[in-house]
């Protein structure tokens, strides 16, 4: 897949004016963005987030996960810093889409953890693809990051796709009574890393 990208523009936010990169993937149609803050091109390391979209979480404010607060901290991070980059993927629900969330939500509601529900769907239990994440991260000649992330699964796909990461920098956030199991899960079972594992 080839990532072509197509306009970029302002972006204001709360946190500071970033620029907002909009790409799309040669294959299949599918649209990303990359939300930028100073010059990065040719950086020794570039601070930054590869962040699955989640519309419950990053839009809808939901609290059974913790996307939507790892975006914001992101964000927040990068204005403090100065500079960095967030690859935005549009592939919601781990790679399942938007609906098959929802149902996978409800197996939750009866019971299942998010791993279980995804199988109980016919799902593996994540199916996200960081290959577009190669030709965003070249338009930017961006080859070696500090990467935000708790999933030592982003680190080792960006490292097989040519881009070194440095250093894997926690993000470790939105911990509430409602993501406990869902955090949980996550820590035992797809082998994300956390300070707390007990409650978290």
């Amino acid at each position: 897949m080839t990532a072509i990208y197509v306009a970029s523009s302002k972006l204001p936010t709360p946190f500071g004016e970033f620029m907002l990169h909009g790409f799309e993937d040669s294959e299949t149609g599918q649209e990303h963005v990359a939300i930028s803050l100073g010059d990065i091109s040719n950086m020794e390391a570039v601070l930054c987030r590869v962040h699955s979209e989640c519309l419950t979480g990053d839009a809808l404010f939901s609290m059974r996960c913790d996307c939507g607060s790892q975006l914001q901290a992101a964000l927040a991070k990068i204005a403090e810093n100065g500079s960095g980059i967030i690859l935005y993927l549009r592939q919601e629900g781990r790679g399942i889409g938007l609906i098959n969330k929802v149902r996978a939500y409800a197996l939750q509601d009866e019971g299942a953890d998010t791993v279980e529900a995804n199988e109980r769907l016919g799902f593996d239990a994540d199916l996200r693809d960081y290959s577009i994440c190669k030709g965003m991260f070249a338009h930017f000649l961006v080859n070696k990051v500090k990467l935000m992330t708790n999933n030592p699964v982003k680190v080792t796909a960006l490292t097989k796709l040519g881009i070194e990461v440095a250093e894997r920098l926690p993000l470790e956030t939105g911990h509430n009574d409602h993501n406990a199991r869902y955090l949980a899960t996550k820590a035992g079972k797809l082998g994300h890393m956390f300070s707390k594992t007990s409650d978290s």
